[in-house]
């Protein structure tokens, strides 16, 4: 977890995921490092499955990136009831702002259906103060 951090937190089918977003660096006035930290907790009463996600960000100049792929860092992690999965990544963009949404693909044990659960909207915005929290 992110120690003084400000989470955002979406919630549905008793899955919660909180998310908050980090100012890695600031390579130059427009090169930006951002990190996001993730937490997945399945606070349902069945087993799941992360069997992928479908992630954007629009910056204020108006380009996407997308990351629609298999997994968590070649992970497909399993959730029993009361467990959790936390995911750290980074991405460099050349802008100060920017908005990052999307959602997490999880399969319900005894399932074929794949169910698409909303990750909190957060933004990728450069303040004066910005401080860079610990990950633990």
């Amino acid at each position: 977890m992110l120690e003084d951090a400000d989470y955002i937190v979406s919630q549905a089918d008793g899955i919660r995921i909180s998310a908050c977003p980090v100012l890695v660096d600031k390579l130059a006035p427009s090169n930006f490092i951002w990190g996001y930290y993730l937490c997945i907790e399945n606070n349902s009463n069945e087993r799941i499955q992360l069997v992928g996600k479908d992630w954007n960000i629009t910056d204020d100049a108006g380009n996407s990136y997308n990351d629609s792929s298999a997994g968590f860092k070649g992970e497909l992690p399993e959730l029993e009831p009361g467990e959790y999965f936390e995911f750290t990544s980074e991405t460099p963009l050349a802008s100060a702002n920017a908005v990052f949404y999307g959602s997490c693909k999880i399969l319900s044990e005894g399932q074929s259906q794949i169910k698409e659960i909303r990750i909190p909207t957060f933004s990728l915005s450069v303040s004066g103060n910005q401080t860079i929290p610990t990950i633990h």
